[in-house]
């Protein structure tokens, strides 16, 4: 009686939200109080998938759903990326019989790093994959071994991860498991790869396992690339599924020596999402061509990457999670690497979403002198924080000349409107996006 009455409630409670125009965690949270193990008490489809981390979660989940769908399959995910135990709980209800049996052939879910363990507490993915770990919004996370703790309660013996080989922090997830349990997506060295490392700090700089100095045979960015540690013998684990050739400046990618992927949003971050995607659904049974099909060009739909018109203006955002070094990293790689010249903002006016926090130590931890590249003419620092911008650009190579100062996100948008016709680069996270696309042409 409990189970039917949490389900209907659930069902009338998320109708009443979209109504109204609420969230879809409400719902979840009230039939989880209704029935506390309501989640186990359900009839699951034959594939569970999971996908965690510290980036990449909501794209890879959008992508492997996209490709599923094609396939035939009908496939059940939280496109709105309430990821907590609650959102997860509305998912799974609203799309229930009213016996406990949840419609569909794949369960698709994102799962925030620190409920996992709560969620898969009442029932086991039969794949789990996990992108990256990385430092990551200190007022929630704190360091990556942190996130790792978290997580590793939500790993059960009967699920199949899906672990990204060139993250010496995740691959630790594969430790003490039966090698049939685990699966490896990766990237061989190829034109992107370094043998230096590049950043700021390295968390890859030690063996998370007996903390000697580890070796590095390439980098692709940050602390993901091709590692060994002399002391122990923990190493990258040979891939089942591989990137075997990246050209960013062409717009290609390779997978398994055989497909050819054109890529859309020329980012390393891309490459790898397409990867974890790729991995999960292969497992699931898709053929090459038609993940091939659907993956070639694919531009994503989650608002990662916008563009629009400002005045004589072409303009790209870019989301970078605030609290995440190496996203912003990333989008600062994406727009050095771009041929012409161009002019660049930076937001930040709301460090969190969540959490009322004025913490911007993060920013000491992001690579600003990529924005010294001379196709930069001008970057604009924009936000309430606009003074630690400031201050943390005078501690690299960007010239002072080339900075400009504007704590209002509005004003800033009205001045670049009417003055000059360069491509405009936006970095920002969700919590600031809006209060300049406010002002924008969404194309």
């Amino acid at each position: 009686m409990r189970k039917r009455l949490a389900i209907a409630a659930c069902k009338v409670l998320r109708f009443v939200g979209k109504l109204i125009g609420r969230g879809s965690s409400l719902p979840g949270q009230i039939a989880l109080r209704l029935c506390p193990d309501i989640l186990g008490r359900l009839e699951l489809p034959p594939y569970v998938i999971a996908v965690t981390g510290s980036n990449g979660k909501t794209s890879t989940v959008e992508m492997i759903a996209s490709i599923l769908t094609a396939a035939g399959r009908s496939v059940v995910y939280n496109k709105e990326g309430s990821n907590q135990i609650e959102g997860v709980a509305t998912l799974l209800l609203t799309n229930a019989t009213a016996g406990g049996r949840v419609k569909g052939d794949v369960l698709l879910l994102e799962s925030d790093e620190r409920w996992a363990k709560h969620t898969f507490k009442w029932f086991h993915p039969t794949h789990f994959v996990i992108t990256n770990l990385y430092r990551d919004q200190l007022t929630r996370n704190g360091h990556p071994e942190w996130v790792y703790q978290a997580i590793l309660p939500a790993l059960h013996a009967d699920t199949t991860l899906v672990l990204n080989a060139d993250d010496p922090l995740v691959s630790r997830f594969a430790q003490g498991r039966a090698p049939e349990t685990v699966r490896w997506f990766g990237l061989d060295e190829c034109s992107i790869s370094t043998k230096e490392h590049h950043g700021v700090y390295h968390d890859g700089a030690r063996c998370p396992v007996c903390g000697a100095p580890m070796e590095y045979g390439c980098y692709h960015y940050a602390h993901i690339g091709h590692y060994r540690c002399p002391g122990c013998g923990y190493a990258r684990h040979a891939t089942d599924f591989t990137a075997t050739a990246v050209d960013l400046k062409a717009g290609r990618l390779t997978i398994d020596g055989k497909t050819d992927i054109q890529l859309a949003f020329r980012s390393i971050y891309n490459v790898y999402n397409i990867l974890a995607a790729w991995s999960a659904c292969a497992l699931a049974g898709v053929d090459e061509t038609a993940m091939a099909g659907v993956i070639n060009n694919y531009i994503l739909k989650n608002g990662r990457m916008i563009t629009f018109t400002l005045g004589a203006r072409k303009g790209t955002l870019l989301t970078s999670k605030h609290e995440n070094s190496v996203a912003y990293d990333t989008n600062l790689g994406y727009i050095e690497s771009q041929p012409g010249p161009c002019e660049v903002m930076v937001i930040v006016d709301a460090v969190s979403r969540k959490y009322f926090t004025g913490e911007t130590s993060w920013l000491w931890d992001i690579d600003f002198d990529r924005l010294s590249a001379p196709q930069v003419k001008k970057v604009w620092l924009c936000g309430r924080y606009v003074n630690d911008l400031a201050l943390r650009l005078d501690y690299t190579a960007v010239p002072p000349e080339k900075v400009v100062l504007r704590e209002s996100i509005s004003a800033a948008a009205e001045e670049l409107k009417s003055s000059g016709d360069l491509p405009l680069y936006v970095v920002t996270c969700f919590s600031d996006r809006d209060k300049l696309l406010a002002h924008v042409q969404r194309d």
